[in-house]
């Protein structure tokens, strides 16, 4: 367990009941080269790398950090970030605190002005019998289904539909829990032989979401039956095969619209959907919003 200086992040014992995740503030980020500016935080922020590399310098220590990796940054620990690739990094930023105990308005609540330190905005950290504390391990490989829970935390913060407080809560505890249990589930009691098969093919589908991934098609690359090859992908990857290849089209035709300016049937054909009625209709039911209003609205924000 890495040190904790000042006796940071504040710890409180409390059952599962009692927590009560706030989200404050949840985006995608693009950042060039170079070392961002020393600081702490008040509360706590899950960063995610999706795309190159980075590192953290936290407990005087160096954190590389590659793609599909994520650190714990805690209440009232120094740390500084770098990106280390080039001409950018991609990442998924999260803060939050565990028990709704604090008010952030805007950036500078979240961030220690060291000049002016208000030692009762630290926020603590739940802690439960039975597993150890997040902040434990600094740096987590999450699932593809923790991914998916953060990138639709991104979008119920970034759109705030009515009730996304609520929404975002329950995200958050379920983002938790599956950080929390990550190194339960990769203990070798649980492991399969055809774990690291499935992990290349899960890297297939997010490269190339337009191809026609069946169940069927992905038994056949295993040699298993369809339903037993269901049963161990659902065990990686925490959802159903049909889940993740769905999730991960949705999250490709997000990042288009969101990146570039390909038509709306470009779009569809490129995450898997070629028939632009029925991406458009699912597109909708999913993300609340049709796609021509998420490109209007990711761009304004």
């Amino acid at each position: 367990m890495p040190p904790q200086p000042n006796g940071y992040p504040l710890k409180r014992i409390a059952n599962y009941g009692e927590w009560s995740p706030s989200v404050h503030y949840a985006q995608f980020q693009s950042l060039p080269p170079g070392k961002l500016a020393k600081r702490r935080l008040y509360d706590f922020e899950l960063l995610y790398v999706s795309q190159g590399e980075a590192a953290t310098y936290m407990y005087d220590q160096r954190y590389a950090l590659t793609a599909g990796q994520l650190i714990v940054l805690p209440s009232g620990i120094h740390h500084q970030n770098e990106v280390v690739s080039s001409p950018e990094a991609r990442f998924i930023g999260i803060h939050f605190d565990f028990f709704n105990e604090s008010t952030i308005q805007t950036e500078a609540d979240m961030v220690v002005n060291e000049e002016n330190v208000q030692a009762h905005k630290f926020a603590a950290e739940a802690c439960a019998e039975g597993m150890k504390p997040l902040s434990s391990t600094p740096i987590y490989t999450p699932s593809p289904y923790a991914v998916q829970l953060m990138e639709q935390l991104v979008h119920e913060f970034t759109m705030r539909p009515p009730g996304y407080e609520l929404a975002c809560k329950a995200l958050m505890l379920q983002l938790l829990t599956q950080l929390l249990r990550s190194s339960w589930v990769s203990a070798p009691r649980h492991a399969s032989v055809h774990d690291d098969k499935l992990l290349e093919i899960m890297k297939q589908i997010e490269t190339s979401p337009e191809e026609k991934w069946t169940n069927t098609g992905m038994a056949k690359q295993l040699n298993l039956s369809v339903d037993h090859m269901a049963k161990l992908f659902r065990q990686v990857a925490g959802i159903p095969p049909n889940e993740y290849i769905q999730s991960i089209r949705l999250r490709e035709a997000r990042r288009l619209l969101r990146e570039t300016d390909d038509s709306i049937e470009m779009v569809g054909a490129r995450s898997g959907y070629p028939d632009i009625h029925y991406f458009s209709r699912l597109f909708t039911k999913h993300e609340g919003i049709s796609p021509r209003e998420y490109r209007k609205l990711s761009r304004m924000l």
